[in-house]
């Protein structure tokens, strides 16, 4: 599997066990509360609300939560008017592309913090520009091919307006341009299909083979910075093959 799907993969498994859930509800709750600030509180027209309450309902979070962080967002003299929206930039060991993305009120300290966690993994924050163009925007879906049959999964993917399907290793890829992937995912849930993680995510369109150090190194990097409270979204183009990965996550 290439590098977006080890890591989502990995990002998945940890969830399931994360002591930090905490930390991820505050995260959803400030990605609720801004996208509800910029586009209003109804979810049925707006899209960013939409997929950022779909994103907290797939991670557990309570409905509460849910309704508490829209209505921050659609108040007068909100806290979202504080947050800014910021892409960061950079490389890891050998060379693997990392960008970022961040939710901020505080534009200075989120850019020392990110510097400094390029710098301690070994990596290099570069300029805007510098690596986005690997990465394309697509909606990105897993079902477990273990408890599907593959050509159902296709058929209903397909139907319902998906632009690839992919497998391997047990796993079920299907991909989607932005604009179509709430309407796949309710394809798949009309087909009686039950998807493991769902996510608007960047694809890389190269990746860099990795060795087990090399391996060990980028995958500090990438936690480092999901564990960094203004960070809501991390994406590398890493290739780690799957030998490594098991002796990694062992």
């Amino acid at each position: 599997m290439s590098g977006h799907s080890k890591w989502a993969g990995i990002k998945h498994k940890k969830a399931a066990v994360d002591a930090k859930r905490g930390k991820e509800f505050a995260k959803l709750s400030r990605a609720i509360t801004v996208a509800a600030k910029e586009g209003g509180g109804d979810p049925e027209h707006n899209a960013a609300l939409a997929q950022a309450i779909q994103k907290a309902k797939d991670a557990n979070m309570p409905n509460d939560n849910i309704e508490r962080a829209i209505k921050k967002g659609s108040g007068a003299g909100s806290e979202a008017e504080n947050y800014l929206h910021l892409t960061y930039e950079g490389y890891g060991p050998n060379g693997v592309a990392v960008f970022v993305t961040v939710l901020t009120d505080n534009k200075n300290r989120s850019a020392a913090d990110v510097r400094h966690i390029f710098d301690r993994a070994g990596g290099k924050l570069g300029t805007d520009g510098s690596v986005s163009w690997i990465f394309e925007r697509k909606g990105v879906i897993f079902v477990d091919g273990n408890a599907y049959n593959e050509d159902d999964v296709m058929m209903a993917a397909i139907d319902a307006g998906a632009e690839d399907v992919l497998s391997e290793g047990g796993s079920i890829e299907i991909r989607t341009d932005p604009s179509m992937f709430m309407a796949v995912r309710e394809g798949l849930e009309a087909a009686g299909i039950a998807y493991t993680s769902a996510e608007l995510t960047m694809i890389p369109k190269t990746t860099v083979a990795l060795d087990e150090n090399d391996a060990r190194k980028t995958l500090r990097l990438l936690d480092a910075l999901e564990d960094h409270d203004d960070v809501q979204e991390v994406f590398a183009n890493f290739d780690i093959p799957d030998h490594i990965m098991e002796s990694l996550m062992s």
